[in-house]
């Protein structure tokens, strides 16, 4: 690792303690340590206002249209004190990073130039909540299928309009296939809406002409001019004001969270190419935003015939195991209903919203007609391949609105970190190092589309992304069998897609901004929906899949990652309230038993986490359930990296979990895969890591050459710093109090002990579980080091490169809480509750570079646990290892 600059690449100032440098193709701070990002998505339920899920039919176009309702809500309540339980326990699942999304809707859903300010106050009071956690932050502007109204999220209703299209007559003409819609306004049946197909809507005519408008409204609809500037200008205009807005206010009322918590920001969300680069209407294209065809599915011509209200004769298409397949055709008869805003109309929405047209924007036609592509009289296609272009969508149109995006964001915020996201799968385009500055990171999404796409974990997959980069000659050759094979291919795929970094754009990180899975696979049977209730509680194939995913960012891979995605209102009915997706790794109904719905302990509890209150309603109590014991949220807190930083002393207790391991594993799903141990800061860089769930084991090497000495000012030699989860690595102590009994029920047996452990320096109280020990600490303060010492041991491991003397097995320390086994090939190390320092030595220069080794594993074996996820004393009938509830995930590690 070169040595780090003391002066800012961006703005030449010198750099603060805290500052994260994006340079030899890692993150980095200022004592040289590569630094690891792992979090989640916070949330997926800002997507829409409280109270207003996509399956909400009722007052859905009046409310947007008389200017909307607010966000204020959305991610958390930090009133109440529920924020405080839901970022504790992100906290103590070793997140780090959280993406944030905000909808341009959320900013600006009054109309054009009406912003929300009360909203962006909100905003800043939940970020400054989340730099209390010790979280760092990229900002996410977030959209799907361009808006709610379009069957996505994002833009606001007035921007449809503005584009001269009408959405409320979207559904006759399969313009877009709407959740509260489906299957038709009149007859309405969201629960019946089919997975995923809300991302078909990127091929269909309503988001298609919208993002053509957007990136490319000048080349392709030179005709459509409101307010005096082409609607590409206005539209970008208007949604880069919106965030700079933001920005603005952030940097104004709360300085302090920029860089020592909002490290960036991220571009558009998936941002679409709509129509250009299409090469001809007339026929199906292989373009990216195209790939996904389920139900109804018609090529452009089609779909602006549709568009004028006539009937069109379409490919009828079905996902199942194997991909898509056509099933035929079906006949889409829209009864003369036109997709475009009739002159009548537009006169109330121009009183509305203030905007004035140019006379040559014809409205109550297609656009596409009006601009020659096609004849509405005869239906003939006069220049079919008029959005053909030779060179890459991103080149001539993300590019340049990727930079109007940095120029407007980066007076707010002199040294964000930009985080460059291009279409799924596309490949960047080469940036200027005038624009990134030394300041960018690479940051695509990732998901196992078979799985989502059919809500089953196969024993078959496809590398998607080879296909779609034409890697095969024919698509069999991309087929996977079996999960040793599956495995191996998602690792290679996402290879591929770090490779992308280095190799166009330059020597700068990546994190891959979305990665998940769906957990309502195979019908809910793990909500006990199907099979008599039998799979009630049992995540096993979701685990499987989700551990595929994320095993693939450890290994060789080394990548930052954020889940998609923690909604503090998910259920079972409804997913994560958007268009029946639930990918959330947390839902407030796998709370187990005694706190469901229904039971006395969550009747408190319930209105805080679900955060269904109208705005304006008086906030519930502070979240305490009843219980025999409460929770120090000093368990999950980081250490303050400063005496400015300020306290949660206030907030002392969250009742109801017995100890750290029930409180970090009630609602979650398939905690064993995504609660991992990782490097969070490394001296050095990283070779390779994995965890073993089903052995509890984790093993990591590094390479260590001269250059990642500190820093002669530094006043002490950095450690490596690793979080080591409670999750995988509790003591059996820890787990004493809250054992299953042979039915699956937990254990009250009143001769077993169920007394809390103490804290330190306290004695033992039933009253309260005092978890201080156990937070994964801030990484970089110096502050850590002066924290109370459990342990450390001198030893070396055989296979290094510098080193063959005999393994020495360290001997497990006495902390009560973790019960591991450490073996490193040099140096010593730490434990601080669930963070372990280990320092080694750094070589000369003549020596060159030497890779170390550690590895942790739990006393006596991974915990065992029944089917539903409770842990089981050892030697019971019933025992399963985190492996058997993975439904033998050793396989997949072979």
């Amino acid at each position: 690792m070169p040595r780090v600059p003391t002066l800012s690449p961006a703005t030449g100032a010198s750099v603060p303690h805290h500052y994260v440098h994006t340079t030899t193709g890692q993150f980095v701070d200022t004592s040289g340590r590569t630094l690891i990002f792992r979090g989640v998505n916070l949330s997926g339920s800002s997507k829409a206002p409280l109270g207003e899920q996509s399956q909400k039919l009722e007052d859905f176009w009046e409310n947007a249209e008389a200017g909307g309702n607010s966000f204020i809500g959305r991610p958390l309540n930090v009133d109440d004190g529920s924020a405080d339980v839901h970022l504790a326990r992100l906290r103590g699942w070793g997140f780090n990073m959280l993406r944030f999304p905000v909808t341009w809707e959320a900013l600006e859903h009054a109309g054009p130039g009406q912003y929300d300010f009360e909203f962006m106050d909100y905003v800043i009071r939940v970020l400054q909540k989340c730099k209390d956690y010790g979280f760092r932050i990229f900002m996410d502007p977030h959209q799907d299928v361009w808006s709610r109204f379009t069957g996505g999220s994002g833009a606001p209703l007035w921007t449809i309009y503005a584009c001269g299209m009408n959405p409320r007559n979207f559904t006759a003409g399969r313009t877009h296939m709407l959740h509260c819609e489906w299957p038709s306004p009149d007859a309405s049946e969201p629960s019946a809406y089919p997975a995923m197909m809300w991302s078909t809507n990127y091929g269909r005519l309503g988001s298609q002409t919208l993002y053509t408008m957007f990136f490319g409204g000048r080349d392709f609809a030179p005709k459509c001019i409101i307010d005096g500037v082409n609607i590409q200008d206005y539209l970008q205009d208007h949604f880069i004001t919106a965030f700079g807005l933001l920005a603005d206010r952030i940097r104004e009322r709360a300085p302090e969270l920029y860089d020592a918590c909002i490290v960036g920001w991220d571009s558009l969300n998936e941002p679409a190419e709509g129509l250009i680069g299409y090469p001809d209407v007339r026929e199906p294209s292989n373009e990216q935003s195209a790939q996904l065809k389920k139900g109804p599915f018609a090529y452009p011509a089609q779909s602006f015939k549709l568009g004028m209200g006539q009937p069109q004769t379409v490919e009828n298409w079905d996902f199942g195991g194997f991909g898509p397949s056509k099933k035929g055709t079906v006949t889409i008869d829209p009864q003369g209903v036109r997709a475009w805003l009739d002159p009548q109309n537009d006169v109330k929405y121009t009183a509305r919203w203030g905007w004035k047209r140019d006379p040559g924007w014809t409205l109550g036609t297609c656009v596409w007609a009006l601009h020659g592509v096609w004849d509405i009289a005869s239906g003939e296609v006069l220049v079919p391949n008029y959005f053909a272009r030779e060179t890459p969508f991103t080149t001539d149109y993300w590019r340049p609105h990727w930079k109007k995006w940095i120029e407007r964001i980066r007076p707010a915020h002199p040294e964000s970190i930009h985080f460059v996201q291009p279409p799924v799968f596309a490949l960047p385009p080469p940036l200027d190092e005038a624009d990134t500055r030394g300041r960018v990171c690479y940051a695509p999404h990732y998901y196992d589309g078979l799985t989502l796409v059919s809500r089953h974990w196969n024993w078959y997959n496809a590398d998607a992304l080879g296909v779609l980069r034409g890697k095969y000659s024919a698509p069999w050759q991309a087929v996977k069998i079996g999960e040793g094979a599956i495995r191996k291919s998602i690792q290679e795929q996402l290879t591929v897609l770090k490779d992308d970094c280095p190799t166009i754009l330059g020597d700068y990180p990546s994190l891959i901004g979305e990665i998940g899975i769906p957990f309502d696979m195979d019908d809910r049977w793990s909500y006990g929906y199907t099979d008599n209730g039998k799979g009630l509680g049992n995540y096993k194939n979701q685990q499987k899949a989700l551990d595929a995913s994320l095993n693939a960012c450890d290994g060789p891979n080394a990548l930052n990652y954020t889940l998609w995605t923690y909604c503090p209102d998910n259920s079972h009915e409804w997913g994560d309230g958007w268009n029946l997706e639930d990918l959330s790794i947390w839902s407030v109904d796998d709370l187990r038993s005694h706190r469901k719905p229904g039971s006395d302990a969550f009747a408190s509890h319930a209105a805080v986490v679900r955060n269904h209150e109208a705005p304006g309603t008086p906030p519930p109590e502070p979240v305490t359930l009843p219980g025999s014991s409460a929770l120090n949220l000093a368990a999950v807190l980081p250490s303050p990296s400063s005496s400015n930083d300020k306290t949660l002393g206030d907030i002392t207790s969250i009742g109801g979990w017995d100890n750290a391991w029930d409180f970090l594993t009630d609602g979650a799903r398939a905690a064993a895969a995504f609660v991992r141990p990782y490097p969070m800061a490394i001296v050095g860089v990283p070779v390779h890591w994995e965890l073993n769930a089903g052995k509890a084991s984790f093993t990591f090497t590094v390479r260590v050459s001269a250059d990642d000495a500190a820093p002669e000012d530094d006043e002490c030699n950095p450690p490596t710093e690793i979080y080591v989860p409670l999750v995988h690595f509790a003591s059996d102590k820890t787990l004493m109090g809250i054992w299953a009994d042979d039915d699956g029920e937990q254990d009250e047996d009143k001769n077993s002990s169920r007394t809390a452990t103490p804290a330190v320096g306290q004695s033992a109280t039933a009253s309260q579980v005092d978890l201080s020990s156990i937070p994964p600490s801030n990484s970089g303060s110096k502050d850590d080091l002066s924290l109370h010492k459990l342990h450390h041991f001198q030893a070396r491991m055989p296979g290094t490169t510098n080193d063959n003397s005999e393994v020495t097995l360290l001997a497990s320390h006495a902390d009560p809480h973790l019960a591991v086994d450490v073996r490193v090939s040099d140096g010593r190390w730490e434990m601080t509750g669930q963070t372990l320092r280990w320092w080694y030595r750094v070589p000369s220069r003549e020596e060159g570079s030497v890779e170390y080794k550690i590895e942790v594993k739990r006393q006596g074996g991974p915990i065992k646990l029944n089917e539903l996820g409770r842990p089981i004393r050892r030697g019971s009938a019933q025992s399963r290892s985190w492996s058997a509830v993975c439904s033998d995930l050793l396989d997949c590690f072979s």
